[in-house]
């Protein structure tokens, strides 16, 4: 007798969406600057270069807010760290929309970056939790699916929004939203404490792998090609491809696009092929960035070009997040945390370093000559953990 169908394969319980819509406005707040640099420049009398600063400082805010939340909240009440992390994150945000000083605008990232951090610390666990083991997967699929959408959906938007009401609307909008999220977690969210077990020493133990370390290298490696261009595509598509400020956002929308593709690509194939589909997609990532250079004078090659580098560099990450979560075995909160400061590490290298190239003799080929060069960095890690003697046993999860 055949077994029957799973039909609560097309539900998650609320509490995953409602995560899923915290993860989209948290990341449009990281990418949204790229869309709104002309605009943030301007209004406040500093450089492009500078004002990617406010990207660079975001990245830096994740960086020592996620570890550092994953283990301040291992033991606090979940609803209580989500609906504060969201309050802190609407706060900042209403800070940076009042102020017209650079310095307070970026202090008000950092702030906000760390009440992201401490978000995404307790929403995976949360996420995976609600939805059960059978389902966990898909949860944190959904989880991740919020921060790609945010790059077909949020980034465009708020820059539109922002070239015809003025930066300040789309840090306005995410307060407010970012506002209600905290009220609806608030009030549908079970108050659940953290498990009594949870200990600090296995998570600092599971730690203690190279393997892991080569994922998070991989993590931070790609993240930083990819966004190091990024940062200032703006420029690049209006100085350099001709294309006019007000259809930026339609390329932004390529590059969303691009990433959810990607994300989808490396769920799919991360599974039964995990290196291959790793290596290919990074030397996919540095070819495309590197044609960049030469192509990026045609609108219609500058945008495919930025699809396609969104489309492999995306490929990358669920596989090496989800290889680095499997790898901690049952103390996986802090290696989770750490993933994403791998690729806010990244992202915080790779847009200074694109900042510096852009200011330099180089100009506008400048960040996706140094994105070529980080991406093209990626194979190392990848191809020394596809090598390892342990790969064969770690191809496929075990099942419990």
């Amino acid at each position: 007798m055949s077994p029957a169908p799973d039909t609560t394969a097309a539900r998650l319980p609320l509490v995953v969406w409602v995560l899923a819509a915290g993860t989209f406005l948290m990341g449009t707040t990281e990418f949204i600057i790229a869309g709104l640099l002309p605009e943030i420049s301007s209004d406040l009398g500093v450089s492009a270069p500078h004002a990617g600063l406010l990207i660079t400082a975001f990245a830096v805010g994740m960086i020592v807010g996620s570890p550092t939340m994953a283990l301040a909240t291992l033991r606090l009440p979940q609803r209580q760290t989500l609906v504060l992390a969201l309050a802190v994150f609407s706060l900042g945000h209403v800070v940076a929309a009042l102020s017209s000083s650079f310095t307070v605008i970026l202090t008000a990232r950092i702030l906000t970056a760390l009440a992201t951090g401490a978000f995404w610390s307790v929403a995976a666990v949360v996420a995976t939790r609600a939805a059960g083991p059978k389902h966990s997967t898909r949860a944190l699929g959904t989880i991740m699916g919020g921060l790609t959408l945010a790059n077909v959906v949020g980034v465009p938007l708020g820059s539109f929004a922002g070239q015809y009401i003025g930066w300040r609307g789309p840090f306005w909008a995410l307060a407010a939203l970012s506002a209600l999220a905290a009220a609806v977690i608030g009030r549908f969210m079970p108050d659940r404490e953290q498990h009594t077990h949870v200990s600090v020493r296995a998570e600092f133990g599971a730690l203690r792998q190279p393997r892991l370390w080569l994922a998070l290298s991989a993590a931070m490696l790609i993240m930083g090609g990819v966004l190091a261009t990024y940062t200032y595509i703006t420029p690049l598509l209006t100085g350099r491809a001709g294309i006019p400020e007000a259809a930026v956002p339609f390329v932004l929308i390529a590059f969303g696009l691009g990433a959810m593709g990607g994300a989808t690509i490396g769920g799919r194939l991360g599974g039964s092929r995990p290196m291959a589909t790793t290596i290919t997609a990074a030397a996919a990532t540095a070819l495309a960035l590197l044609l960049m250079i030469p192509l990026s004078t045609n609108p219609a090659t500058a945008t495919l070009l930025v699809f396609l580098m969104a489309l492999a560099g995306f490929t990358v990450n669920p596989v090496v997040g989800a290889r680095a979560v499997r790898m901690a075995g049952s103390a996986p909160t802090l290696t989770s945390a750490l993933t994403v400061s791998a690729f806010n590490t990244g992202i915080a290298g790779g847009s200074w370093l694109a900042g510096l190239a852009l200011d330099s003799s180089l100009g506008l080929t400048g960040p996706p000559l140094v994105g070529a060069a980080i991406a093209t960095l990626t194979l190392i890690p990848l191809i020394t953990h596809a090598s390892s003697p342990h790969e064969e046993s770690a191809r496929v999860p075990a099942h419990h």
